[in-house]
């Protein structure tokens, strides 16, 4: 914490815990929950423009060009989250928020204007330079914005809207890669500008959404953070709602926050939940990297789909991971966290074990093996989801960005890289056995993540971020 003041007794958190849902909180979800459509859209166009770009019309790049351009996007992923996740909490949630979607904007747009290889591969790296960094700033935002009796069910349904994003993609690409509607050189081009405008738009609207109140307290800036809780006061009087009365204070003074502090913190006091943030990241990273990235690899080797009819086998995957977090998220308010993490992860684990049984014994279709990843990515998105709510909401609000930064580049960087390669080998082989192997590993981490959950799990609905964990700088 870089301000310097006296000590602090704020009233600020319980007044926007106490806030019945307004328009006001549609249009933060709405400005910040793009972020998931925007990542959700970058993969499956880029997934499904791998045989377009190999093409001399457009780039010509190689199988393995193509798959560096994608280790480079998730490199950039990685590297963004940790940088601006380090930024969003010395320099704030909205200025982050604001710089990362503008970053978003150039870099697509200058990937779609490539001109070589290597253009490619460094235009996808801050590209996902970019959705690395609105990791971190939009899940502490939306955690430090929300009532905390809906917290869980918002965050669940946001980090959900990645499939919106899929299913997009999907549709695109099998309009803009028609070569009877456009030009090889063409089609793949726009497929990239079309998320550019698309995020460009929503700048237009991330302008309206007011900087953390959270953050303003404790970086002395006490007025402004009054200032945005009075406006969305004055929003829920117009809109006829009562306010219960405040009872609840927190009072903060000066704390020079250290990398020592940091360490100490997660390390430390934290120790249990450090292990159950890193626990939930990586079994769902590898659970989900494993099975989406070699999704058509699957459908074509195996069930003999044609490349250009992956896309529709792709929709009805990402209505279940889209309605899972949405159908399920609730319960994570009402059932609690704890239970609902420990349940999906155990229930997604034990139906992809199932699946790989059914895959391995050749007794799915290319649809029933479709309809088989629906429903355990019905429970697998909502787990997923919710290992992001957790890390968000469990750590102190000096540290949260860096916090979520940190768990995502694991998370990322150990099951996002490893499964694909894994699985893209024991596919490979063409051998079912081989790759029930893989679908065995993947709903062992996911059972072992339930457990850890079991143990280390808080339950932490309804709770205000505070009383989960008081500052750093709080008396």
């Amino acid at each position: 914490m870089s301000a310097s003041f006296g000590p602090l007794t704020t009233d600020v958190p319980a007044r926007l815990d106490r806030l019945p849902w307004l328009k006001w909180h549609t249009m933060i979800v709405v400005a910040l929950g793009v972020t998931w459509i925007l990542d959700g859209l970058e993969v499956t166009i880029v997934g499904a423009l791998g045989g377009a770009l190999e093409s001399p019309a457009a780039l010509g790049l190689t199988s393995a060009e193509v798959g560096l351009s994608a280790s480079a996007y998730v490199g950039g992923a990685i590297s963004g989250a940790l940088f601006f996740g380090h930024l969003t909490d010395r320099w704030g949630r909205k200025r982050l928020f604001l710089w990362t979607l503008a970053l978003y904007v150039l870099a697509t747009v200058a990937t779609g204007l490539s001109w070589s290889v290597a253009s490619f591969i460094a235009f996808r790296f801050f590209t996902g330079t970019a959705i690395g960094g609105e990791y971190a700033a939009i899940n502490s935002a939306i955690d430090e914005l929300l009532p905390a009796r809906v917290r869980g069910f918002a965050a669940l349904g946001i980090n959900g809207s990645y499939w919106v994003g899929t299913a997009l993609g999907a549709l695109a690409s099998t309009v803009l890669l028609d070569p009877e509607l456009f030009a090889p050189w063409l089609g793949w081009r726009l497929a990239f500008l079309l998320g550019a405008v698309l995020a460009a738009a929503v700048v237009l609207v991330r302008r309206h959404v007011p900087e953390s109140p959270r953050w303003l307290m404790l970086h002395g800036r006490h007025d402004e953070a009054l200032e945005v809780v009075a406006a969305a006061e004055g929003q829920a009087r117009l809109e006829g709602h009562a306010l219960a009365e405040v009872e609840r204070t927190l009072t903060l003074a000066p704390h020079p926050l250290t990398f020592g502090l940091v360490a100490r913190t997660l390390l430390g006091k934290y120790r249990g939940r450090t292990v159950l943030g890193l626990s939930l990241m990586l079994a769902q990273a590898f659970f989900y990297n494993a099975i989406f990235f070699t999704y058509a690899l699957v459908l074509t080797k195996f069930f003999g789909v044609a490349p250009d009819r992956v896309g529709i086998y792709l929709l009805p995957f990402a209505a279940g991971n889209f309605l899972g977090p949405l159908l399920l998220g609730r319960a994570f308010d009402g059932i609690g966290r704890k239970a609902m993490i420990v349940t999906t992860y155990a229930v997604s684990g034990v139906l992809l074990l199932g699946t790989g049984v059914l895959f391995q014994q050749g007794l799915l279709t290319a649809w029933t093996q479709t309809l088989c990843w629906c429903v355990v990515f019905f429970f697998g998105s909502a787990a997923a989801s919710s290992a992001y709510l957790t890390v968000s909401e469990l750590f102190p609000l000096e540290i949260r960005a860096l916090a979520i930064a940190l768990f995502y580049a694991v998370g990322t960087g150990a099951g996002g890289v490893a499964a694909p390669a894994l699985f893209g080998a024991l596919i490979g082989t063409g051998d079912p056995s081989r790759v029930f192997l893989g679908y065995a590993l993947g709903a062992a981490l996911m059972l072992m993540a339930a457990g850890v959950a079991a143990v280390l799990g808080v339950n932490a609905e309804r709770k205000s971020l505070e009383e989960l964990s008081a500052p750093l700088s709080s008396r």
